[in-house]
């Protein structure tokens, strides 16, 4: 067994690029050995700046014979068809053939062998076509050649069994052929390098300054970088996603320690932050106290002989003018105050079918209002003034260099000119919670004007219906849902989402902007409702519910309460997982299969309660009794939101439905007979129904 050794060295590929290009190579190059019948034991794939690697272990050394049986037409067959055979298989005559006997009679079968042959000349065609096939998000042409692809392709190292394979890669322009050479570090080892494998390859990458795998980089990174704040007395900012960024920036990282002017220390340190990390990938240092420290840690490619300090001099130069840049946003922006905003946010479309973003500001308002109302303690005056001011900062000239930090710039300039903490926490929380790990805001106001921005989005895109579609999402519905859910039930609030999809449809419609009428309202309310049970099913899944106990409370079209709705949720789970809640869906599901059965039959629905004095038998009279006692004891417990006693009710009906199956017949001669136990079953399913839509339930 072999090894086979690629590396498609190159210009440096973009950070977010390099991880899925190294998979895509190896997945195309295992492919292609797939379909070549070339076995292997394990391929592993690597990435730097200047690089792609993979290794692929226990490749033979020569493929495989084949033997290949082809069945054709039956002995006799015409001639025609016999040559058309002899054409696809590639032989000369049926003397070549064989005969195989069938149910329906002898037919040609054409036996082909094909000899394996040696691995190394099948390798070249299989790394040609996976390198032509790597999909790039962005490609481009270059000068000398035709040849589309990321950055510029300097070399290609392919080695099998030690000695490099024959052959050559054409860009359209010039071909680079396969070589058993690589480069080291750029500056610091730029001399060319023969390898013999893998593992020698790697040796001597690291001691020409390349660490090839990320992550021992990514690792080494994280530890220096630890190591030199502490050596300050600080601690790094936890930034996992810079730290992958950077992780594919450099070859050989050096990890260094600047200063940040503290003439820029009073600009939220937010701003500092974000600059420092867009701009010019620098890792926030923290003091012991939790606030930004005037120092930053930088990732050089390279070790220096003064120990960095021309490095660090340079980039705290160009930190200065990012810095310089945003203070003067800081002190630009907070001399127009957040009301004197609005009119601009005029010009500013929110989509070209639900209006501008101050039309949105003004139902905001309005819809916050409404919101604060199921929220306790929350002032309405407080919730209309930020949801007014919440979007205000999107015409900051710091917001328009720093999108991410809308809403919370908001909130230093809200501050700023005076407004209550509680109104400025909530022009910074309204977007929140943004993602599952995302915190969820818990101070009223907060939560009211949090609401209110993601049920206008969800409203306005289902009355214009822009609903999500399979995988795709574009203006983050399902997150907006995801965020309602959290924000209901993290906070207990007890919202009726069918009276707030009204309330919400009614303030696009006074605006005009869309027009909405009552039956294609009613339509709306019921699949947002179904699109808030799908996404409650996802919110729910490590507590192991099901879609169908929630999608059985949804149908009973009165259950929009998320908060009593989850505690029913809870309490159906149970009851169905128990032994006579299990027995009683089973009598409900015949119940219902009986009733529609005879519906569809007698072409009525039998909906009426049964007739005391048409009782023929005992048991009838017992299940009629059960089901009274049942109905009111469970609707009494769901009055007192105790759904679990609700669920509990049901259970006397166990032993009393048990026996009137066991005993009564239900399609008696006597029409009337038949009439009053069909009533009866119908009043199985109603009460039973008052609980959930049990014909919902999977079970």
């Amino acid at each position: 067994m072999a090894e086979l050794l690629l590396e498609l060295f190159s210009e440096e590929i973009p950070a977010r690029m390099q991880r899925q290009a190294a998979e895509d190579l190896k997945r195309l190059v295992t492919d292609g050995l797939k379909k070549a019948n070339l076995d292997f034991a394990d391929a592993r794939c690597f990435w730097t700046p200047r690089r792609l690697t993979l290794v692929v272990d226990g490749l033979p050394v020569s493929q495989p014979d084949l033997r290949e049986e082809r069945k054709g037409p039956k002995v006799g067959a015409p001639e025609q068809a016999v040559q058309g055979f002899l054409r696809a298989a590639g032989l000369d005559s049926l003397d070549q053939c064989e005969q195989q006997e069938t149910a329906k009679g002898p037919v040609w079968i054409a036996v082909i062998e094909k000899k394996g042959g040696p691995t190394s000349q099948v390798l070249p065609g299989v790394i040609d076509a996976a390198i032509r096939a790597l999909p790039w998000a962005k490609s481009m042409r270059f000068a000398d050649q035709q040849f589309r692809w990321v950055r510029p392709l300097h070399s290609i190292l392919a080695l099998f069994d030690g000695a490099a394979l024959a052959g050559e890669f054409d860009l359209g322009g010039r071909t680079v052929a396969f070589t058993d050479t690589t480069m080291g570090h750029r500056f610091l080892s730029p001399a060319p390098i023969s390898v013999t494998s893998f593992d020698d390859y790697k040796a001597k990458l690291e001691a020409a300054h390349v660490l090839l795998d990320p992550d021992a980089r990514k690792a080494k990174i994280a530890a220096d970088l630890a190591a030199a704040a502490e050596a300050e007395g600080l601690t790094v900012l936890d930034d996992p996603g810079l730290l992958d960024e950077v992780t594919n920036l450099v070859e050989w990282p050096a990890v260094l320690i600047g200063k940040i002017d503290d003439e820029f220390m009073d600009v939220p340190p937010e701003v500092l932050s974000t600059s420092m990390r867009s701009h010019q990938k620098y890792f926030s240092l923290l003091a012991h106290d939790g606030t930004l420290a005037a120092r930053f840690a930088l990732v050089a490619n390279m070790t220096a002989t003064d120990g960095g300090a021309r490095i660090v001099a340079g980039n705290e130069r160009v930190l200065r003018a990012r810095l310089a840049d945003a203070k003067f946003f800081w002190d630009q922006d907070r001399a127009t105050k957040l009301e004197d905003r609005l009119p601009a946010l005029e010009k500013v479309i929110f989509h070209a079918k639900l209006g501008t973003v101050a039309e949105r500001v003004e139902r905001l308002a309005n819809l916050a209002d409404v919101v604060s109302e199921f929220v306790p303690d929350c002032d309405r005056n407080d919730a209309r003034r930020a949801a007014r001011l919440a979007k205000a900062d999107l015409t900051t000239d710091m917001v328009g260099e720093f999108p991410e930090l809308q809403g919370l710039m908001g909130r230093y300039y809200a501050l700023n000119q005076g407004e209550k903490n509680v109104v400025a926490d909530a022009v910074a929380q309204h977007y929140s919670p943004a993602g599952p790990n995302d915190a969820c805001p818990s101070a009223p106001v907060s939560v009211s004007v949090a609401l209110a921005e993601k049920l206008d989005t969800l409203i306005g895109f289902w009355l214009i219906d822009e609903k999500p579609t399979g995988s795709k999402d574009p203006f983050a519905l399902r997150r907006a849902a995801l965020g309602v859910i959290r924000l209901v039930l993290e906070n207990r609030i007890r919202l009726k989402l069918t009276h707030m999809i009204a309330e919400a449809a009614g303030l696009y419609g006074e605006q005009g902007s869309v027009s909405v009428n009552v039956r294609d309202l009613a339509g709306i309310t019921r699949d947002l409702l179904s699109f808030f049970a799908d996404r409650l099913r996802v919110h729910l899944k490590d507590e192991g519910v099901s879609h169908d106990l929630i999608q059985a409370l949804f149908a009973l079209g009165d259950e929009d309460d998320l908060v009593r709705l989850v505690a029913r949720v809870h309490a159906l789970r149970n009851f169905v997982g128990s032994e006579d809640g299990a027995n009683l869906l089973t009598a409900y599901r015949r119940a219902a299969n009986i009733l529609r059965a005879e519906e569809k039959k007698d072409s009525t629905e039998y909906r009426d309660k049964p007739d005391p004095a048409l009782f023929a038998q005992d048991e009838e009279r017992a299940l009629a009794d059960a089901l009274e006692t049942a109905a009111a004891g469970s609707a009494d417990c769901a009055e007192a939101e105790d759904f679990a006693g609700a669920m509990a009710a049901l259970s006397v009906l166990r032993q009393p439905v048990d026996a009137f199956f066991d005993a009564v017949t239900v399609n008696a001669d006597d029409a009337a007979l038949r009439r009053n136990r069909l009533f009866l079953l119908a009043r199985i399913r109603a009460v039973m129904e008052q609980s959930a839509d049990f014909g919902q339930v999977e079970g």
